[in-house]
């Protein structure tokens, strides 16, 4: 079942002036309920532009946007998607307000006007969820870049989230906070069946994801499964993207011969598959 749906969705910044730019042109795409989809391209492209129109922060010059059935052009319908919809961006600073982070947390919920027993217990859960509990006293300024990213990921949760969408949410992190944020989010897509929308520029993270969209110039340039999209080294190259480095290697390996599979991935499959080689060789 279809969660979020774009139709004909085209989106123009500066309409009606010099610099009008159009970033969408004609988008048509849908997105299922409890998928982890993979948005990628490179700058430019619209993914950016695409993922805020989930929750109404951009509104379609033309066409439409639906989550859950709501458009997000209906006034009296943005409310719930807001609800339903939480974003977290690349700089966790910008989204952090309050001085504690269990405040922090709590501020979604008391916006929508729940009762305070009620906001403490979605509170609790939500950091237990991101498990970030042990820090609920802790000022914000205090923690790294992806404990940062989980607590505001947990503010999400804690408005009864049914979709996240992550604007890049790795870019300003070291690889350990990268993981932190990564393997949280994974851990909620399978255990809660958040719908998740990724949007990245590591391939390695998107390779994790259910399903890709590769945006070039406004427009969904391709749209599978990990393995198909990064089998196709050639066409992500043409976009001015990567693909994973085992998946690269393979192509190389297998234009000079090598007889290796086309849905190689990771490194361990790599590795693998070329030991197998190797025995066939012998």
């Amino acid at each position: 079942m279809s969660f979020i749906e774009f139709h004909d969705l085209t989106h123009c910044y500066n309409q009606g002036l010099e610099n009008e730019h159009r970033a969408l042109g004609g988008v048509d795409l849908s997105i299922e309920k409890g998928s982890f989809t993979a948005i990628l391209g490179r700058n430019g492209s619209g993914k950016s532009t695409l993922a805020k129109h989930i929750n109404g922060l951009l509104l379609p010059t033309t066409g439409s946007c639906l989550v859950d059935g709501k458009d997000t052009r209906k006034a009296e319908e943005l409310w719930q998607i807001r609800r339903q919809v939480g974003m977290v961006f690349q700089n966790p600073d910008n989204q952090l307000i309050a001085a504690v982070v269990e405040d922090d947390v709590a501020f979604g919920p008391e916006n929508l006007g729940m009762e305070p027993e009620e906001i403490r217990l979605k509170v609790n859960a939500a950091l237990r969820a991101v498990n970030m509990a042990k820090y609920r006293t802790f000022a914000p300024h205090l923690l790294s870049g992806g404990q940062k990213q989980r607590i505001a990921i947990a503010g999400a949760l804690a408005m009864d989230t049914e979709c996240l969408v992550l604007d890049e949410p790795t870019a300003m992190l070291d690889p350990q906070g990268r993981e932190e944020v990564l393997r949280t989010v994974q851990k909620l897509h399978e255990e809660r069946g958040i719908t998740i929308v990724y949007i990245t520029h590591f391939m390695e993270e998107a390779s994790v994801a259910d399903r890709i969209v590769v945006m070039d110039k406004g427009q969904v340039a391709a749209d599978g499964t990990s393995r198909e999209i990064f089998a196709d080294v050639p066409g992500m190259k043409k976009r001015g993207l990567d693909v994973p480095l085992a998946a690269e290697v393979a192509w190389q390996l297998r234009h000079q011969g090598v007889k290796l599979p086309k849905t190689i991935l990771t490194e361990d499959e790599l590795v693998e598959a070329l030991e197998a080689y190797t025995c066939q060789s012998n």
